[in-house]
């Protein structure tokens, strides 16, 4: 039987390693052979995840042609591979990746370092920050006083508590877009709404449009379900979203949905104008596509004098083409899992019917919790101090990478978790696979495009400050130095320990 679970045609692998950005030049050094140089590319692929483990690989013969390589050369940058660990073949079976014993198997998403791991290791590749004390411990509490007449019933609600559901169609509505409870359906956070919505409306082989960037794991979330994704360029620095391209997309392309973050979007933290999101409604609403706004950030405003552009279901408040998702992950709490969609009854009505075949309905408790931090006011107090933290640590962070990395270049945003940054020439996928050498986990720009952009890009969160985000910077700078100098194979040393 065959041991590889998948595999990767000789066309896309060969775009994958043609698009990673090469290692560059040390003056005095020599240019590593065309076999080490494959071998290198397709073993970062590897450890990024872009290539999963036990995934069948071309033969030889193709792979080589595809690369316009000879077959020495595979065959050489093959047996490299298996000499390290990296790749098992079998007579007859064909070739597989692998990962040598002891090493961590890749992630494809950003999910957070165990804690067992936070005392050596300064994780910056998950955007979320530590619960906004006192107000989880009082939302629990509240929550807990309120619990005994739902204890006497089943339990489950698949389109959420109603007490929830009439609270967050009040906020729309205070917001300007008169929303009534049948519109809201609360989900197992932000990625169980977007998890519902596309199987919904995409399945398998429909297309959806994508901003390139975008979220990875919604990303990976959309791959999973076996869509097919559409990127849509962002322009440079927090410019944001050009109009003209997404017209020409949704017109040509008549993707069944369309996934935007127009509020401090994930990953560079471009915030769109009003004049973009009407744009972006009316185009959607002629191409006959869904348009899913993604509002998870949406609170997390730094500047007091910013003025936020309209919600984009203000253009749409029927919600018959805009479908909004929104979240307490990142205005209050990670692990308060609990999310909204907010879109047309009927939409609503559909989603909760299909609801019977996944989890049933969200937790109780926790969305007893929430209704009681947005009915008290302690919602609004806890994402100030969100917001505090946040600002704070993107002002630290931004002064060290500096002050380490004055060659990267990146746009201030003002708002969100997160900063876009180039990395001075360096290739993303080699710094993240260096910097866990030496203790610092930052996400590479590949795992925010679609097929193998942004191999000069990282994403860093505003999760750490004061002497953390310094040490941070610092392992990084660490890590470009080791990338430019071409010994990140050497690098033995193990990260130290750091308590904040």
């Amino acid at each position: 039987m065959a041991q590889w679970t998948s595999a990767v045609g000789a066309t896309q692998l060969a775009r994958l390693i043609t698009s990673q950005q090469p290692r560059p030049a040390v003056p005095g050094s020599r240019k590593p052979p065309a076999y080490r140089a494959l071998a290198d590319g397709i073993r970062l692929l590897v450890l990024e995840g872009r290539v999963p483990v036990a995934a069948r690989l071309p033969a030889e013969r193709e792979l080589a042609v595809s690369l316009s390589l000879s077959r020495t050369t595979v065959a050489a940058a093959y047996e490299a591979l298996r000499a390290e660990g990296f790749l098992e073949s079998r007579r007859g079976a064909g070739s597989w990746t692998a990962v040598p014993a002891g090493n961590p198997l890749p992630a494809r998403g950003l999910e957070p370092l165990p804690p067992e791991a936070l005392g050596s290791m300064i994780d910056l590749g998950c955007a979320a920050l530590p619960a906004p004390e006192p107000w989880l411990t009082r939302a629990v509490q509240g929550a807990l006083e309120e619990l005994p007449p739902y204890a006497h019933t089943h339990g489950d609600y698949p389109a959420g508590l109603p007490a929830l559901r009439r609270m967050l169609a009040d906020r729309y509505t205070e917001r300007g877009i008169p929303t009534m409870p049948e519109q809201i359906m609360v989900t197992t956070g932000a990625m169980g709404a977007m998890d519902a919505i596309c199987h919904l409306f995409a399945g398998r082989g429909e297309r959806i449009a994508v901003e390139s960037p975008s979220y990875a794991n919604i990303l990976q979330l959309m791959r999973a379900a076996g869509v097919r994704l559409v990127p849509v360029a962002m322009s440079d620095g927090l410019a944001g979203w050009d109009m003209a391209a997404w017209r020409q997309v949704l017109r040509d392309a008549a993707p069944r949905l369309a996934y935007v973050v127009a509020d401090f979007h994930n990953p560079t933290g471009a915030l769109a104008s009003d004049d973009q999101r009407r744009a972006m409604v009316e185009a959607a609403r002629a191409a006959g596509t869904v348009l899913v706004a993604d509002e998870t950030m949406i609170e997390l405003q730094f500047d007091t004098d910013l003025a936020m552009p309209r919600p984009v279901c203000s253009f749409d408040p029927g919600g018959s083409t805009v479908i909004t998702v929104g979240s307490a992950s990142k205005a209050f709490w990670a692990g308060m899992r609990i999310g909204w969609v907010r879109a047309a009854p009927d939409v609503i009505r559909s989603l909760v019917a299909a609801r019977a075949y996944a989890d049933l309905g969200t937790p109780v408790l926790e969305q007893l919790a929430v209704n009681w931090l947005m009915r008290t006011g302690g919602w609004a107090e806890a994402v100030e101090l969100r917001r505090a933290q946040a600002r704070e640590n993107r002002d630290a962070l931004i002064a060290a990478v500096r002050r380490e990395l004055p060659d990267w270049e990146f746009a201030v945003p003002q708002g969100g978790l997160t900063l876009w940054a180039r990395a001075g020439g360096l290739s993303g996928s080699r710094l993240a696979e260096v910097g866990e050498r030496v203790g610092v986990r930052v996400p590479s720009g590949p795992r925010f495009g679609v097929d193998g952009a942004f191999e000069g890009y990282v994403r860093l969160p505003f999760t750490v400050g004061g002497p953390v985000a310094d040490e941070a910077a610092a392992r990084l700078a660490a890590a470009a130095r080791l990338v430019t100098t071409g010994a990140a194979g050497h690098t033995t040393e193990p990260p130290r320990t750091f308590v904040a």
